[in-house]
């Protein structure tokens, strides 16, 4: 009984097809705001799948996403009235992101509790998961590329750049200072935001990364013990096999 996987984010929209032993290698992705009936069409061409697991943060495209692929099966949003296996501690749940969601049900699932889970994407949110497993909230931050692009626009003399390992801290160049400025400045956010949060856990707990640019960020931080780059996948997985019946 294969599912569609759906993990529409604000940059992009990757879809999967997956069944309750795990993912498959058939894969496709979209850039968001290039989602249209025709676009998903072509994108989704030869997919065999009985029902969709929806996970999105983009309320208009979301609309389009549920419209295309009832015609093919049930399609479920993932969202907090969802069936997760988590506790939700959390005074309005509605606020809760989906995919903040899927990345608790994934590591609770595949790494264990208490968790930390960091997703850099267009912003990068930190999501705290305790023993329980429960939903305990998190913290919302600009994301790496957010942060480059505000510069590119809003100075006159700094370019758009490529974020990349800096060669040193001392820029001998100005896109060397501006990836040094990028890529430390942003390992000393996270270093500072995980502190806090460690600070008010009960236990130790495992400190998992995914997104685009965890692999880049995580290289240099120790604190982050696993780069997971499915992790937002096995989520909405997980929260399928529970779901689509």
């Amino acid at each position: 009984m294969p599912w569609l996987l759906v993990d529409n984010s604000n940059t992009r929209t990757k879809f999967a097809i997956a069944d309750a032993t795990g993912i498959s290698a058939s894969r496709a992705w979209l850039p968001t705001p290039d989602i249209s009936p025709e676009s998903l069409a072509t994108a989704l061409a030869g997919f065999e799948f009985t029902g969709s697991l929806l996970c999105s943060v983009v309320p208009e495209k979301a609309r389009i996403l549920r419209d295309f692929l009832a015609s093919r099966g049930p399609v479920h949003p993932l969202s907090y009235q969802s069936d997760t296996g988590l506790t939700i501690d959390y005074p309005h749940p509605a606020q809760i992101g989906a995919d903040r969601l899927a990345n608790a049900i994934g590591v609770a699932a595949t790494h264990g509790t208490p968790a930390i889970v960091i997703d850099f994407g267009t912003a990068v949110t930190f999501d705290v998961v305790a023993a329980g497993p429960a939903y305990c909230g998190g913290v919302i931050a600009p994301g790496l590329g957010a942060m480059q692009d505000y510069l590119g626009k809003r100075t006159a003399l700094l370019p758009k750049i490529e974020i990349d390992e800096p060669r040193a801290a001392i820029g001998k160049s100005t896109i060397e200072a501006m990836q040094a400025g990028a890529v430390y400045g942003y390992r000393g956010l996270v270093r500072e935001i995980l502190l806090r949060l460690r600070a008010e856990i009960e236990g130790d707990p495992i400190i998992v990364a995914t997104g685009g640019d965890a692999g880049l960020i995580a290289k240099g931080l120790p604190e982050i013990q696993y780069v997971d780059p499915d992790l937002t996948l096995e989520g909405i997985r997980l929260a399928a096999v529970r779901n689509l019946h």
